[in-house]
């Protein structure tokens, strides 16, 4: 799926490549005549680690200037092996803690290192997956507390990085991204009961919907299919 939005011969950027969605992103982008350089990142093929600055701002350090796209593919809803609470006497604050480093300090340091390398004059997109439960105003049937916590931390960061980047980089799209339920290893435990898309459905299906988005838009929390999904 062709980003037509961007500047002829674009410069990419997907971290979290080596996951089910990021891979099917990276292969998305790797088919586009349109893309001229895409930097592929993650822990499983070059020792990228989103919760470690350092390594952050190497990845960043090695990233071209004028990046057209970043795209944030990680995050985890397993983490350490633990799953996402069922209820409040669950709770662990290290597990946590460790949900919030990779969902939401993470992104927020990949804007911090990678927000200057954007392209100030053309037309931009920073893109982040989250997820609908996420959202505050959905929340409808309780539980995964950590998760649901750091997935709402990470579309304020978006939000208010919009904002700033704004005022820099007038012609920037910063948004959080609902995949849809994507079969994939993180979710093959916790989505029997809702209708599945394969990772390179949603990745084609994103693209096509963030090639339509505005300046106007940024800030935002889409799904997949272009909806808006409220806070």
């Amino acid at each position: 799926m062709p980003l037509a939005s961007l500047a002829q011969g674009y410069r990419a950027v997907v971290l979290g490549a080596s996951g089910g969605i990021g891979t099917a992103i990276a292969g998305e982008l790797r088919s586009d005549p349109n893309c001229l350089q895409l930097v592929t990142l993650s822990r499983r093929e070059n020792g990228f680690d989103i919760t470690d600055e350092e390594s952050v701002v190497a990845a960043a350090a090695e990233a071209a200037d004028g990046l057209h796209l970043v795209f944030c593919a990680t995050g985890g809803l397993v983490v350490d092996g633990v799953g996402p609470e069922k209820s409040l006497k669950q709770i662990d604050p290290l597990v946590m803690m460790r949900q919030f480093a990779l969902n939401a300090i993470g992104p927020a340091l990949v804007l911090k290192h990678f927000a200057p390398k954007l392209a100030r004059r053309e037309r931009s997109i920073f893109a982040f997956l989250s997820a609908r439960v996420g959202s505050i105003g959905d929340n409808r049937l309780g539980g995964w507390i950590s998760y649901r916590a750091s997935k709402a931390a990470l579309n304020q960061i978006v939000r208010t990085a919009s904002v700033e980047l704004s005022r820099t980089h007038p012609r920037a799209v910063v948004i959080a991204l609902h995949p849809g339920t994507v079969a994939t290893k993180m979710t093959v435990d916790y989505s029997t009961h809702h209708r599945q898309l394969n990772p390179s459905a949603s990745a084609c299906a994103m693209f096509q919907m963030i090639d339509g988005l505005t300046a106007e838009n940024t800030g935002g929390f889409f799904a997949y299919d272009g909806l808006p999904i409220e806070w």
